[in-house]
């Protein structure tokens, strides 16, 4: 592997036999060479524009093994991009020169000729330790300048998760935001009828693979979100038939019970600190918003009104909850300080609001809105101004963020009982695309990057 790119030591945490086997992956990658020529940049501040051609040509490798490693991780590096709807992945059909190794200097001239303005070069082998090498340069084609170039080292059983983390670089390079594509999705599998619907935990990489279910159906479970390591779920569940809300650790499988609250606890969500759960809890036909410290255990109520209060979402500084609440008569978003206090009233537009979640970014809150029989996913600044829908349908609900602002993931149910199904958006209202799981899906919950 040349000297030139950097070496990208990957010491990651074990995330478990529930999710991947234990990962050594690197996370400084850095510039291998000075791109002051460089011009290839997505601006991705405004509208709708065309999509980046990018070449992504099959990795090379030194043995017949090797290529097809490399072939693989190539093709889900182009999967990710392809899917942020950002970029154009060229037909390798097409494809004048080969590069059949990572010191082969590409022919700009051929690449031009394809219209490339991003070229993804790179190489899979595996070491004589068993390990699997996967090094990567990224060329701004009519610059003739490399953007950016690493290796990576890891497990060959998380050859996947490699080929995510190259494409969040190359996604960065290409955009200035950082990338969000070696994430988890956990959310609520469902099978079997309507009407004896089996409600499981599940957890998946952001583009449906490695799919597995943390639960066994055998009680309801809903809502769940991540903790900010990640490495930590809170959801409710009906276990022995009582609400409750608990703790799920992805590491260890083990599940904990949050608290022996005297009425029903629900709609659960961490501090983005991770130290602390707020939740709703009902009692006596009363809906009120509580936040527990993981610590201490000690819980604190934030509202007091006789209205329904749910749905709460802390903002990213951890400064402000969003919330919904019926105290105006109709079910409208209202933002507060997280220590309680006076609420304040962000939603005006026609129809009712739920679901509100903060923006990673702290500059958005997305949400859900009802009107007129139709029901829409949207979202607004945090002083409710310059609300936009971005899709609509029979029934679309449970907005979450990809951990860079940029894309939002729903659940719609399908007309005529056919299940809810997952789909992701951007920000912008476009790129809206099913994500595809074995069974039908609702309630998703985006990761944090891994650790």
């Amino acid at each position: 592997m040349p000297s030139s790119l950097p070496a990208l030591s990957l010491s990651r945490a074990h995330i478990g036999a529930l999710l991947l086997l234990p990962v050594v992956i690197v996370l400084s990658l850095v510039m291998a060479s000075a791109p002051a020529a460089a011009q290839v940049r997505i601006d991705i501040t405004g509208g709708r524009q065309d999509p980046l051609p990018v070449a992504i040509p099959d990795f090379a490798g030194p043995d017949a093994a090797s290529v097809q490693k490399g072939r693989e991780v190539a093709a889900v590096i182009g999967n990710d991009l392809r899917g942020s709807g950002l970029f154009r992945i060229l037909d390798p059909a097409a494809f004048i020169q080969t590069l059949p190794t990572l010191d082969t200097r590409p022919r700009f001239e051929d690449w031009r000729a394809l219209k490339a303005q991003a070229l993804v070069q790179g190489m899979a082998q595996q070491l004589p330790d068993g390990r699997l090498q996967i090094g990567f340069r990224l060329w701004d084609v009519f610059a003739g300048q490399q953007l950016v170039g690493s290796q990576i080292v890891t497990d060959p059983g998380n050859w996947r998760r490699a080929a995510h983390m190259v494409a969040d670089e190359i996604y960065k390079a290409l955009t200035g935001e950082e990338g969000y594509f070696d994430t988890r999705v956990v959310y609520i599998a469902e099978t079997g009828a309507a009407t004896d619907r089996v409600k499981r935990l599940a957890i998946m990489d952001q583009d449906g693979a490695n799919n597995r279910y943390l639960t066994d159906g055998q009680a309801l479970v809903l809502t769940p979100r991540f903790s900010p390591t990640a490495q930590e779920i809170t959801y409710m569940s009906y276990y022995q038939g009582v609400p409750r809300v608990y703790l799920f650790n992805i590491d260890t499988g083990r599940r904990e019970l949050l608290g022996n609250f005297p009425g029903m606890t629900f709609a659960p969500r961490f501090s983005p600190d991770g130290n602390r759960v707020i939740m709703s809890m009902a009692e006596a036909g009363n809906s009120e918003l509580y936040v527990m410290d993981l610590r201490t255990r000690q819980s604190n109520r934030l509202t007091n009104n006789p209205a329904i209060d749910t749905s709460p979402s802390f903002s990213p500084d951890g400064k402000q909850v969003t919330f919904n609440s019926d105290r105006g008569g109709s079910q409208q978003l209202y933002v507060m300080s997280a220590s309680g206090g006076a609420a304040t009233r962000i939603s005006f537009g026609d129809g009712s609001y739920a679901t509100p979640v903060w923006s990673p970014r702290g500059d958005l809150i997305a949400f859900t809105k009802m009107k007129g029989g139709r029901f829409y996913i949207g979202v607004m600044k945090p002083d409710g101004s310059g609300e936009r829908l971005l899709t609509e349908g029979y029934l679309v609900e449970g907005p979450t963020w990809a951990p860079n602002g940029r894309v939002l993931m729903f659940f719609r149910e399908q007309p005529g009982g056919g299940g809810a199904r997952l789909y992701s958006i951007d920000l912008t209202g476009f790129n809206e695309r099913a994500v595809q799981t074995p069974t039908a899906a609702s309630d998703p919950a985006w990761s944090p990057l891994l650790p």
